[in-house]
C-alpha cells in the first residue's frame, strides 16, 4: 500500500511530458521568398506557409516569387525545379493588398504557372482585375474581369469575416481589414491547419496614426487563440525606425508603434500571455542602416518577451 502511495505521487509530481510536447509542437513549415519591402525587386514581401510535413504551401503576398525560389533551392530547402515548386507546390495566392511590391511576382510568372486560385478581399481584387490582369497592361491570366480570359487562375474574392478554405489543402482562411493610408485597405489572413492558427497581416500602419479601430478589432479576434495557445506566430511588418515622423509613415509602423499594439494585445490576452511568443518581423525597407537600427530598437524596446524572428529570403523555420 505504501509502495502504491508512493507511486501515485510521483505520477503526480512528474512533468506532464504529452502536455509540454503538445503546447510547443510546430503546426507550419515557412519558406520566406521575399522579405522586404522598398526598392530590392529581387526579395519582396512574399511567404509560402504550408501545415509541416507537406508540400502544399499557400503563398502570402507575391513581391517575388522566382528569386525566392531559386534561393530557397541554392540552401536546399527545395531539392526540385524551380518550375515544379511554383507549378506544385505553391496551391494558391492570398494577396493582402494591390500595391506592387506585394504582386509583381505573382504577374511576371504568371504565364509559367500552373492554374490554381488566387485569393483577395474584394477591393483588392478589383484593383488586381482593373489595373493588372486587365488584358492591356498584363493578359488577364484569370476567369474575371476585363478582356479575354485565360482561365488559368481561378480569382476568388474572400468575404471579411468569413472562414475560407483553401483549395487543394487543408488549410482555411479569415480575412481581416486593415488600414495602409485611410481609408486604402489592406488585410490580415488568420490561416488555420486543424486546430492551430499563424497571422499575418499586410501593409498596416497603427490605429493611432490611421484614425482607425482595425488593429483593435483583430487583436480582439485572437486574443483567445493566444491565451489557448493555438496561434503559433504573427506576421507582421516593421518598415521604418523610431525616427520616422508620422506623416511620413504612409501606413506602416515604427518598432515603437509595433509594441504599443502588442502591449495592447497583451492587455486583451492577459499578463505575460506574449512571453516567448512568436513575432515575425516582415517589410523591413531598405536602406541597410535603416534595417539594423529597426532590429536594434525593436530588441532594446521588447519589454514583452517576445522571440522576434528576422526571417531571411530562401531560409526555412517552422512555427
Amino acid at each position: 500500500m505504501k509502495i502504491i502511495k508512493i507511486l501515485l505521487v510521483c505520477l503526480v509530481l512528474m512533468p506532464n511530458h504529452s502536455f509540454s510536447q503538445k503546447a510547443q509542437k510546430t503546426a507550419f513549415q515557412v519558406v520566406p521568398l521575399g522579405v522586404k519591402g522598398g526598392i530590392d525587386e529581387k526579395n519582396l514581401s512574399a511567404y509560402l506557409v504550408s501545415p509541416v510535413n507537406t508540400k502544399d504551401y499557400i503563398c502570402l503576398d507575391a513581391g517575388t516569387i522566382n528569386a525566392g525560389i531559386e534561393q530557397a533551392i541554392e540552401n536546399k530547402v527545395f531539392r526540385v525545379s524551380a518550375s515544379e515548386v511554383l507549378r506544385k507546390y505553391i496551391k494558391g495566392y492570398l494577396i493582402s493588398h494591390a500595391h506592387l511590391d506585394h504582386v509583381s511576382g505573382l504577374i511576371i510568372n504568371s504565364p509559367a504557372d500552373s492554374s490554381k486560385t488566387v485569393y483577395a478581399a474584394k477591393k483588392c481584387m478589383e484593383m488586381m482585375e482593373d489595373h493588372y490582369f486587365n488584358d492591356q497592361t498584363w493578359a488577364n491570366f484569370g476567369d474575371e474581369g476585363p478582356g479575354f480570359h485565360i482561365r488559368r487562375y481561378h480569382f476568388q474574392t474572400l468575404n471579411l469575416k468569413e472562414e475560407t478554405a483553401i483549395t487543394n489543402t487543408k488549410m482555411t482562411v479569415k480575412t481581416f481589414p486593415l488600414s495602409h493610408v485611410n481609408p486604402y485597405e489592406s488585410a490580415a489572413f488568420l490561416i488555420r491547419n486543424n486546430d492551430d492558427y499563424v497571422l499575418y497581416l499586410g501593409d498596416t500602419g497603427p490605429d493611432a496614426v490611421e484614425k482607425s479601430n482595425n488593429l483593435k478589432d483583430l487583436w480582439t479576434a485572437v486574443a483567445p487563440l493566444i491565451q489557448s495557445k493555438q496561434l503559433k506566430g504573427i506576421f507582421i511588418e516593421v518598415s521604418f525606425p523610431n525616427e520616422q515622423p508620422d506623416q511620413f509613415l504612409f501606413g506602416h509602423l515604427t518598432p515603437e508603434y509595433l509594441m504599443d499594439e502588442l502591449h495592447k494585445l497583451e492587455k486583451l490576452a492577459g499578463k505575460n500571455s506574449l512571453n516567448g511568443f512568436k513575432i515575425v518581423i516582415t517589410h523591413l525597407k531598405p536602406p541597410a542602416k535603416n534595417i539594423v537600427k529597426i532590429k536594434e530598437q525593436l530588441k532594446i524596446q521588447n519589454d514583452l518577451g517576445l522571440k522576434l524572428i528576422f526571417p531571411e529570403q530562401g531560409k526555412s523555420f517552422e512555427l
